[in-house]
């Protein structure tokens, strides 16, 4: 098993990625993300693997990814479809310095669910406009 690792482009927090892709899910079924390059460890990460989110320089949910495709733009263009699983998964945020693209995240590497409801520890106990406006601020 493997997983991915990918910057959430345009939400600035992981209820806006969750609205963002509930639109996506009934606008063109099967929710999906389409990415530039194929994966070619696909049997690798479809054996269970996920997609973690990077958000606002955390890395703070996955996805699993159910299925690879060979999919192409409205342009002509061929690329990858990732079709997701719906649920975002909460993750114990940790921060990622940008990249471009997608990476491969060995499982040993990737961070730990948080157990439905466990209760935050430090830093993720504060209020998520607090922890948000401390991250603009670059004092966490």
């Amino acid at each position: 098993m493997l997983h991915l690792i990918k910057l959430s482009v345009g939400p600035k927090d992981v209820g806006q990625l969750r609205e963002l892709q509930a639109r996506r899910a009934v606008a063109d079924p099967p929710l999906r993300h389409q990415t530039r390059m194929v994966p070619k460890r696909a049997a690798e990460i479809t054996a269970g693997g996920s997609i973690y989110w990077v958000v606002a320089g955390f890395v703070q949910v996955r996805q699993r990814i159910l299925e690879i495709r060979d999919e192409a733009w409205e342009d002509g263009t061929s690329c990858a479809g990732l079709v997701l699983d719906p649920t975002l998964v909460p993750v114990a945020a940790r921060p990622v310095k940008p990249f471009q693209g997608w990476r491969y995240l060995e499982p040993a590497a990737a961070p730990l669910d948080v157990a439905a409801g466990a209760e935050a520890e430090g830093i993720e106990a504060l209020p998520a406009r607090l922890r948000q406006e401390l991250r603009s601020l670059g004092l966490i």
